[in-house]
């Protein structure tokens, strides 16, 4: 049996490289752009088509996706003319999703953007008009990805958004500016060139997993309306959580120029370790969760969720406490040069501070949301999400005023922590802790509080140094004292725990 541990680091090395590219986008973004109305538009206009995203493909469709084609594989029946129906009806849907996308844009842009000014408003429409194919193209590669993931082929589906950030990168550094039109429109194109680069990709690793499309409309699968099922709760509580975004970007339009900028540079960031770990970690345990499940195994599910949680506060604790320390310097290494002043660089390193304070909270989130889906709970993700929605709205109204961009951070951390505790005061009967587990966690906490000690002490040395050394020095000597405390009190038995839970 494939080992838990081993996926983990394959999706995270991924994932990572990923990241990397990432970075390398949203360096090329900042020095083209800055914190200015022009990416400001672009953002909103790609807000529609990311909603989209995170709702109908890599989102409720994926997660719902996988569990019932495991099952379908474990129980020996015809799991691949599941898959296969299921593509065939996206490929009528989503075209027709993507007409509607372009007509209504004029409709949907001014409201996501209340306080733009006409001229911005007219640049995001004819933004968001180019960028709404998009969803069609990661709709079908969130689809690629669940049937890899459910073959526990995790190498190819977490590199596949490679391609989407190269994409992005042709699009700022050789398209902006060069096409007909506004600068900004080169980065729209470089979306839709990454987005079908993410779904070729997967397909030579589709074959070698032995699964073969049969375009099939008809007669419906029983899987699909199982999946359609389990999809709807999650549907809704994907979309109360992207509510959280869209309130943030509204207000966050009446702001000066760059205010939407800033806060999605300070995102980016806030999720990269979640990217990397939290979201692998999780991703590597729902077909494990499934298949745990459809053999009756409470007890080797209940395992996984416990050192689930354990993993993902061992790389989440410590990457919060280097972001509250560093961010600025970080944001001041990566971001500020090109267009971006040092202005940019204080109102984006306000809002990761705070977005920072969620970190932990989010990435369980990411775990507990798939527990769920695997038991077939789907309902009370939607209740948590709702209660996290109420809680940023009521926030960010509170603290716009005076935090400005930092005030919707700090909502969207504080809405994430309730998130997180709703989900787990109910699946808590499931969690396997006892002593071992809590040492575990004590002796993470110790070790992020080193961690902490380590990051501060060189910072102060190295704080007059070269902005990249400012950065890399306390990184590495965090890395340094936090890999040999792991090391050495055996924190690392963790990822060996996990695997004998198989």
């Amino acid at each position: 049996m494939r080992r838990l541990a081993r996926d983990v680091l394959v999706m995270a090395a991924s994932t990572g490289l990923s990241r990397v590219f990432g970075l390398f986008r949203d360096v090329a973004v900042a020095n083209q752009f800055g914190a200015s109305a022009a990416y400001d538009a672009f953002l909103i206009a790609f807000f529609v088509p990311h909603f989209l995203r995170q709702l109908l493909a890599e989102g409720a469709l994926s997660t719902a996706f996988v569990p019932v084609y495991t099952e379908l594989r474990v129980t020996g029946q015809d799991a691949n003319r599941f898959a296969g129906n299921l593509l065939s009806l996206l490929m009528l849907f989503f075209p027709i999703l993507v007409v509607a996308g372009i007509l209504l844009a004029p409709v949907y842009v001014p409201f996501l953007a209340s306080g733009f000014s006409p001229e911005k408003l007219t640049l995001t429409t004819t933004l968001a008009r180019w960028l709404v194919p998009f969803i069609g193209l990661v709709g079908i590669a969130a689809v690629f990805m669940g049937i890899l993931n459910a073959h526990h082929r995790f190498l190819a589906a977490s590199l596949a958004p490679v391609w989407f950030n190269v994409g992005m990168i042709i699009g700022v550094l050789v398209l902006a500016g060069r096409l007909p039109g506004p600068a900004a429109l080169g980065l729209a194109v470089g979306v839709l060139i990454g987005g079908f680069g993410q779904l070729i990709s997967q397909i030579p690793a589709l074959r070698r997993a032995g699964f073969r499309f049969r375009f099939c409309l008809r007669p419906i699968h029983p899987g699909v309306r199982v999946m359609l099922r389990r999809m709807a709760p999650a549907f809704l509580a994907l979309a109360a959580a992207q509510v959280n975004l869209l309130v943030d970007n509204k207000i966050a339009s009446y702001l000066d120029d760059g205010g939407i900028s800033s806060l999605q540079y300070a995102m980016r960031l806030f999720q990269l370790p979640i990217g990397v770990f939290a979201v692998s970690i999780a991703t590597a345990l729902l077909p494990r969760f499934a298949s745990s499940l459809a053999r009756g195994e409470r007890r080797i599910f209940s395992r996984y969720l416990s050192d689930g949680m354990l993993g993902s506060a061992l790389v989440l604790l410590p990457a919060t406490v280097a972001l509250l320390i560093i961010g600025s310097d970080i944001i001041r290494w990566l971001f500020e040069h090109g267009s971006f002043d040092p202005g940019a660089t204080a109102r984006t390193a306000r809002a990761l501070s705070c977005y920072a304070i969620g970190l932990v909270p989010y990435g369980l989130v990411y775990l507990f949301t798939r527990a769920y889906y695997a038991i077939g709970r789907t309902s009370l993700p939607l209740v948590a999400s709702v209660a996290g929605v109420i809680v940023n709205v009521v926030l960010d109204i509170l603290l716009v005023g005076p935090m400005k961009e930092a005030g919707l951070a700090l909502a969207t951390a504080i809405a994430g922590s309730v998130n997180a505790t709703i989900l787990v005061a109910v699946l808590v009967r499931n969690v396997e802790w006892g002593r071992r587990q809590t040492r575990q966690a004590s002796l993470i906490l110790a070790g992020s509080g080193l961690v902490a000690i380590a990051v501060w002490a060189v910072r102060a040395l190295s704080c007059c140094a070269h902005p990249a050394i400012a950065v890399i020095a306390p990184s590495g000597a965090g890395l340094l004292v936090y890999g040999a405390f792991v090391r050495l009190t055996g924190l690392w038995a963790i990822a060996r725990t996990i695997d004998g839970a198989e």
